[in-house]
């Protein structure tokens, strides 16, 4: 009696049009996100000398917006 080991290539073709159908429906999934020329950007810092460098940004005030309860 023979040993028939099933068909690796059907498999592969299977296995492969899943990938890309859930590659496919990642990317309709994701939000589209638009490229913008005008981004606003605060004005680069000098470092301080002695260290520190703390300074209160924009990203600083949402951030502390985030935590307030």
């Amino acid at each position: 009696m023979q040993n028939r080991q099933p068909n690796s290539s059907r498999r592969k073709f299977f296995s492969g049009a899943a990938t890309a159908g859930a590659a496919a429906a990642a990317v309709v999934a994701l939000p589209h996100v638009a490229t913008s020329d005008a981004v606003v950007s605060e004005p680069a810092r000098v470092a301080p000398e002695k260290g520190g460098g703390y300074h209160l940004s924009a990203h600083v005030k949402q951030y502390y917006k985030t935590t307030q309860l």
